[in-house]
């Protein structure tokens, strides 16, 4: 018989060894690794792919953990030779016993190869291929490359691949943070993960892991205590998401999609590693200056009611109310609750965890009912003025929102501003947090923050939260910039010889167009008319008349082509005097790209929000050119190598003044960099004179320090610039602003541009975001307002008149003006003084 076998066995080995498949292929496995995104200080962002694993290293697997699969699954694995003869024992005579083929007598390494190579149908041929392929695995790797191999391959049930993974999935850990009975649990899995897992078996599980223990303690790997104690451990397995470090969910996608379109679906399973710009300290900082800005707008407008109101007496009982609260997800920190019972002074509110907590009336005084955008009821008086028994309602602990309670908020004429009460709320049932009625804002917002040497992104957020709306807002939404646009404009009558002084007549005007219903009368927001007007005091109090007539007077088609340089879409922008106010439709992103231009100096950079792709090894495989600014970088010897039409540094031209048309081509020429490389980096070409990005550095700055972006001044700081913008009815409010070192675009309104209130502009509802936000971004940042640009000269001028004058006064001020366009002065241009338009409020202009 023993002849026979051996006969026997020659033959299957000669048959079936040749076709089985080479392994030296395990060498190199590359198993199936998600795509992390990181940010750029390697904190991480999101990880996307349809199995979640997390490498390990045979030296990175803790003992324990190594015991507790021996134990379960192959208790001779460190001495057999790939199949366990006493086990294949067992399995023969309970086959010829029963006549049934029973799972069990596979080794480690024949799961291994099983997993790897073969299907898990149950034949008679698959067993002896199996068995023949663990040998010959035995052969050429160690036992521990063969276990680091089984760890990191093998499922564990919620798509967990690899023990690595499995850890974070059940138990929020890594595998060093692991009891011995969680370590247990694990390697209780591998039988039926799908089945038999603490999530959605853990009845079986608990039984499975028991028997782990037990095989534990009696290969010695466990004393009595150790079992005993683990033993009666009580599992807490729960689903854990992905251990993000940095929440930008935002950023995450945008990663996820340009990991996509440059890798293909490979990207999900590679291992890849993509690197972002983004910056952690601002993000947070961007995340937590858009839930604060959007709260507060929220809370001054009012309650408007309970998400729903479900019957109590049809649903009492915690666990009827937990049912109900399943249906609603905590967003952005706002978690869902039930009120139950409800008297003049207190409501008792139930959660999903079941705890019960109360809310008094200093915890819902801030919830007067909702009008419309302009009024709201009475604040009130008792809680049952605001809540009733089956309110689905949200709440928020009261440090998450202190800040918020301390905003002003508009009191129902609308006349003015009140200080909101900031109650001060102890939990009414005992000791714990503290907690206060909230609400899902309607309103939305954005938040943009870039680097202006280099266009990187250094903080995004496109929405007050993604899982309540993936429509990322800073990238796909298409807003009216309002007076945020006339920065543009300004630096094109700029360039058009139109000086900071210039006075422009701030009076009505009438467009009469067949295209229009009626005729338009625009307006300033004051609905106030101030006569001749200088350049500078037009854009500080952001006079809408002046940049109407400016447009005008340098022409709708040159402006159009002009502002194109800053990298705006030409075709987005009106060809009527309309553009001039920000009728145009444009991203927060492409606004704050074109702010990024005054910042810098007057280069266009592209935007770049990724740094680098890694491939599992740690070599790049993606690097995007990007690029640069750098006045200096141009030496005499690069010059002299580049071919003439690089090399050339062409001369700005001036914009010339001419009668409007649309195809008028400005005569406004770049500085020619595109094509001069440094590395991976591009030169960023200059499209304007680095004395206009100064001189409207200098009007916006003014903006801030007596305008109508004053709020900015509590930063404390001499160096930054920035313009608010709102458009009619206040559906859009804006604020861009920067210093030398980051430019930051904050949008606040509705999805659908629906109406923000009566004084909801840009200085009120986007300016406080912009100054949360900046408080942070500026911390390490020194003040420096940078030096006075080459070309240009500091004049005395009257502010009445824009004149130069050699008198001194309160009405004599500084001015800056190019060196070859330098004001008239009082005593030659007193008489071109007097003829200027001093038409009455009531006369009209019609266009």
């Amino acid at each position: 018989m023993a002849l026979l076998g051996g006969i026997a066995l020659a033959i299957l080995w000669a048959i079936i060894v040749p076709n089985l498949p080479d392994i030296t292929g395990l060498k190199d496995i590359r198993l199936e690794v998600p795509l992390r995104v990181y940010s750029a200080d390697n904190k991480l962002m999101g990880i996307f792919g349809e199995r979640r694993r997390i490498p390990v290293k045979y030296e990175e697997l803790p003992k324990k953990l190594i015991n507790a699969f021996i134990a379960g699954e192959d208790a001779r694995f460190f001495v057999h030779p790939g199949i366990d003869y006493q086990g294949l024992t067992r399995a023969a005579f309970q086959l010829i016993r029963t006549g049934e083929k029973t799972q069990g007598g596979s080794t480690i390494t024949q799961q291994l190869a099983r997993n790897f190579y073969l299907s898990s149908e149950k034949t008679y041929l698959r067993k002896i291929r199996e068995i023949f392929l663990a040998i010959k695995i035995e052969n050429a790797f160690t036992k521990e490359e063969i276990l680091t191999l089984y760890l990191n391959k093998i499922f564990l049930g919620h798509r967990a691949y690899g023990v690595g993974a499995a850890a974070e999935v059940y138990y929020g850990k890594t595998l060093h943070e692991l009891s011995v009975a969680q370590a247990a649990m694990l390697a209780a899995l591998p039988k039926a993960p799908s089945r038999i897992n603490p999530i959605s078996g853990p009845e079986r599980a608990l039984i499975r892991r028991n028997y782990v223990l037990s095989r534990m303690h009696q290969l010695d790997y466990l004393s009595e205590a150790e079992y005993q104690q683990a033993k009666n451990e009580k599992d807490r397995a729960s689903y854990h998401g992905p251990s993000v470090e940095l929440r930008a969910p935002y950023l995450a996608e945008m990663a996820r999609s340009e990991a996509i379109q440059k890798l293909g679906k490979s990207a999900y399973t590679g291992g890849y590693s993509l690197h972002m710009t983004v910056n952690s300290k601002l993000q947070l900082a961007a995340n937590l200056a858009i839930k604060t800005g959007l709260d507060n707008y929220d809370r001054r407008h009012g309650y408007r009611g309970a998400e729903a109101s479900i019957d109590l007496a049809a649903n009492d009982g915690p666990e009827q109310w937990r049912e109900i609260l399943q249906n609603y997800q905590e967003i952005a920190g706002l978690i869902p609750a039930l009120v139950t019972e409800i008297s003049d002074d207190l409501a008792l509110v139930y959660l999903a965890d079941g705890q019960t907590i109360g809310l008094d009336i200093n915890s819902v005084s801030w919830a007067r009912a909702y009008i419309d955008h302009d009024r709201r009821e009475a604040r009130p008086k008792q809680v049952g003025d605001v809540l009733q028994p089956g309110d689905v309602i949200r709440i928020s602990r009261v440090a998450e929102i202190t800040e918020a309670s301390e905003t002003p908020e508009l009191n129902e004429e609308n006349e003015g501003l009140e200080s909101s009460e900031s109650p001060v709320q102890t939990d009414t049932l005992g000791a714990g947090p503290q907690w206060r009625l909230a609400q899902l804002p309607a309103v939305e917002g954005a938040l943009v923050s870039l680097n202006p040497l280099n266009g990187d992104i250094l903080a995004l957020v496109g929405g007050y939260d993604f899982q309540r709306s993936h429509f990322n807002r800073v990238t796909q939404s298409l807003r009216q910039p309002g007076s945020g646009f006339k920065p543009f404009v300004y630096s094109a009558a700029l360039s058009a010889g139109i000086t900071p002084a210039t006075l422009i007549n701030d009076a009505p005007v009438v467009f009469n167009d067949p295209l229009l219903e009626k005729t338009w009368k625009p307006q300033n927001y004051s609905e106030k008319f101030f006569g001749p007007t200088r350049l500078r005091e037009a854009m500080i109090h952001s006079r809408n008349l002046v940049s109407i007539r400016l447009l005008r007077e340098i022409g709708i088609g040159n402006a159009r082509n002009y502002i194109a340089r800053f990298g705006i879409d030409k075709n987005k922008l009106p060809q009527d005097l309309s553009m001039a106010l920000g009728s145009g439709s444009l991203t927060p992103l492409s606004i704050a790209r074109g702010y990024a231009v005054f910042a810098n100096g007057g280069y266009l950079v592209d935007v770049r929000f990724v740094d680098r792709i890694e491939n599992a090894s740690g070599q790049v495989v993606y690097s995007p050119e990007h690029t640069r600014v750098c006045p200096d970088c141009i030496s005499d010897e690069q010059t002299s190598e580049a071919s003439p039409e690089e090399a050339t540094v062409t001369e700005f031209k001036p914009l010339e003044i001419s009668s409007i048309n649309d195809e008028a081509v400005s005569t406004v020429s770049a500085r020619t960099t595109e094509n001069i490389r440094i590395g991976r980096e591009i030169l960023a070409p200059q499209i304007i004179p680095a004395s206009n990005a100064w001189q409207m550095r200098s009007l916006m700055r003014d903006v801030i320090r007596f305008g109508t972006g004053r709020k900015a001044l509590e930063l404390k700081r001499n160096d930054l610039s920035g313009k608010t913008g709102t458009t009619n009815d206040q559906r859009d409010a804006w604020f861009s602003g920067y210093n030398s070192d980051i430019v930051t675009t904050v949008w606040v309104g509705f999805d659908d541009s629906g109406k923000l209130g009566g004084r909801e502009t840009g200085g009120q509802a986007a300016l406080p975001i912009w100054n949360d936000f900046m408080k942070t971004a500026l911390i390490d940042s020194q003040d420096n307002y940078p030096q006075m640009a080459d070309g240009l000269v500091k004049i005395k001028i009257d502010k009445e008149t824009g004149l130069a004058s050699k008198r001194t006064g309160k009405d004599i001020i500084d001015e800056y003006f190019e060196f070859d366009n330098l004001p008239d002065n009082e005593a030659s241009d007193e008489t071109d003084s007097e003829n200027i338009d001093t038409t009455e409020e009531d006369d009209f202009e019609v266009f």
